[in-house]
């Protein structure tokens, strides 16, 4: 018998975070499931073999956050964090994926994910993922981040934004009073 930490301690979280696993491989389904509610302040309340179901899940149960593996059947994860996000603005949705191509990064956040993750990181980073989303941030695991990181510093042009914004002093009406 498997005991949830939380159990051994006898302390009960105060809410927990609902969770929709959406991927094509059932018996990866059945071991994150196991995994990610160890704690017992994440409850997986639906599993969903493709796309089109995750769509179907999300409107029947109201998930607040949907583990989305990238490529399914019928429909792709993005297609259907689209679809979820035009009805379920505040879902948050974390895309798991074996391809860590900075490309589909790229196509995971306009589509409206608020973290990605490879499937090769740890379960404890995925719990972790889940929290940081349900509480509104975004998550994308070590691997991820620092290429991330690096493509905003070249977009951002390395602190030159910053370095303008603060040169540009506003400048005193003469005639507003003082």
């Amino acid at each position: 018998m498997i005991m949830k930490r939380l159990e051994l301690t006898g302390a009960l979280p105060a809410k927990q975070i609902t969770v929709l696993l959406a991927d094509d491989h059932a018996n990866f389904r059945k071991s994150l499931k196991l995994l990610v509610e160890l704690d017992g302040d994440i409850k997986v309340v639906g599993g969903a073999k493709n796309g089109l179901e995750a769509v179907r899940l999300n409107d029947e149960l109201r998930p607040e956050v949907i583990v989305m593996d990238f490529a399914m059947p019928l429909l792709n994860g993005l297609q259907a964090t689209q679809q979820i996000l035009e009805t379920s603005p505040t879902t948050r949705i974390l895309i798991l994926s074996a391809h860590p191509d900075p490309e589909y990064i790229k196509q995971a956040v306009i589509c409206g994910a608020s973290g990605y993750l490879i499937k090769q990181s740890s379960t404890n980073v995925l719990a972790q993922a889940i929290r940081e989303v349900f509480k509104g941030n975004s998550f994308f695991c070590a691997p991820i981040a620092k290429p991330l990181r690096d493509e905003c510093q070249k977009l951002f042009g390395k602190g030159e934004l910053l370095k303008k914004r603060t040169a540009r002093k506003p400048m005193l009406d003469e005639s507003s009073p003082r």
